[in-house]
């Protein structure tokens, strides 16, 4: 879930666990064949994706390699705050070129995945773009040289 977490948490039932659990393993998978595996109808199992959708606790979205897709350069970037860490974190999540921002604890206030076309236009969104966002103290770029693992499917409690 993106965003900032204003909500109670939901408690899922069983078969909301499992609709995300099939979803999970495949995006794609019919209604009807969800249903199926759940024992619901594909009008219900509709209408259950709809709520956990609308509610927030989940998406459903196609995930694609930003190197297959012309990006030549994926990074974490480690950013250092002064002052209030929420405005910071929000004015990078708006940079078109940041896919995903989290504050953490630790050595770094925000960390921010960033895509870019090139090493140039890399070394602009964070020299020119993040740098400059009042409150940025400092920065630290971790390259992407090979993708190890990445999934989304952790499961449901």
């Amino acid at each position: 879930m993106r965003g900032k977490r204003t909500r109670e948490r939901q408690v899922l039932d069983d078969v909301s666990k499992a609709i995300i659990s099939q979803l999970q393993q495949d995006g794609r998978r019919s209604y009807a064949a969800i249903g199926k595996v759940v024992g619901l109808s594909e009008a219900a199992v509709r209408q259950r994706v709809q709520r956990l959708t609308d509610s927030g606790v989940m998406q459903v979205v196609a995930v694609t390699d930003p190197m297959e897709l012309g990006f030549a350069r994926q990074a974490m970037v480690g950013v250092r705050v002064t002052g209030a860490i929420e405005p910071v974190a929000d004015a990078i999540a708006a940079l078109d070129e940041v896919d995903y921002v989290v504050v953490t604890a630790g050595s770094y206030d925000v960390l921010a995945e960033v895509v870019a076309e090139t090493d140039e236009h890399l070394l602009e969104i964070i020299s020119d773009r993040i740098r400059a966002i009042p409150g940025v103290l400092n920065t630290e770029t971790f390259m992407y040289l090979h993708l190890r693992k990445q999934t989304y499917s952790w499961g449901v409690r």
